[in-house]
């Protein structure tokens, strides 16, 4: 009886269904707040512009979990470089055709940026993450972001909890090559920084040991939301359709109520 169980309790432990579902939970949302900005300051609707500005304040909290769950994934692929060239290689691509078709919302290092640096910084430092323990490393990677939360330049290039302690970092760090890290002033209209993202990412990484161990809880390998469970398996195309889709709507809309012109 004994053994059916432990069987039974194996078997349901094959996905993390939870982790998809907040997965797709994330990209409705990220969809969203896109399609808000869309409509306010690409076609000019108050609406959408008065919608983005209200979400503004938890965009960081969903692009956030999106990021932790990528850092748990590390921990189940086996293809982990290949997963990081490939989201370079689109990534890359994104900023080449909004350089040609929409420069003025052009993405530099946003979060498909971000994201396969992170995953290839992964590879290279995974020997030095498998020696600290996944708590330990889950504490500090929780600290380190909290006390760099400040260091990019257009938050203020402080490193330290604001009215705690904190440190302004020398202006001689705002050079745009290193606008990748968080410091530099460039136009991108999405822009996750290494810092403090990074920290986000590993944060996933350590909890993601559990998950590789199949120690977490029960309830998190159980499908509650299948639509979510869904759209969290097809994360990366959506992303990469969804500004496309949204523009053509809303051109579509706008066109057929007479509001552009032809």
């Amino acid at each position: 009886m004994n053994g059916e169980k432990l069987c039974n309790h194996q078997s349901i432990k094959e996905r993390i269904h939870f982790m998809d579902e907040l997965r797709g939970f994330a990209i409705v949302l990220m969809v969203a707040y896109h399609g808000f900005y869309t409509m306010g300051y690409m076609f000019d609707v108050y609406v959408g512009r008065v919608l983005f500005l209200f979400f503004m304040p938890v965009e960081p909290f969903f692009a956030g979990m999106f990021i932790f769950i990528c850092g748990i994934s590390c921990r189940l692929s086996h293809s982990n470089l290949k997963r990081g060239f490939l989201l370079l290689l689109v990534s890359l691509v994104i900023t080449l055709v909004m350089w040609v078709f929409i420069p003025q919302e052009l993405i530099l290092f946003g979060i498909l940026h971000f994201l396969s640096i992170a995953i290839l910084m992964f590879v290279l430092l995974r020997p030095l993450l498998d020696g600290i323990h996944p708590l330990a490393g889950l504490l500090i990677c929780g600290f380190l972001l909290l006390i760099t939360w400040w260091m990019p330049s257009y938050k203020g290039g402080v490193l330290g909890i604001k009215g705690l302690v904190s440190w302004q970092l020398p202006q001689s760090l705002n050079q745009p090559w290193l606008f990748p890290l968080g410091f530099g002033e460039l136009e991108s209209s999405d822009y996750f920084p290494i810092f403090p993202w990074i920290f986000c990412f590993l944060g996933g990484s350590f909890f993601g040991v559990w998950a590789a161990e199949k120690r977490l809880p029960l309830w998190l390998y159980r499908r509650r939301v299948p639509v979510l469970s869904k759209l969290g398996k097809h994360t990366l195309l959506i992303y990469i359709l969804h500004q496309p889709v949204i523009y053509a709507l809303c051109y579509l809309i706008f066109l057929l109520v007479g509001q552009v012109s032809t």
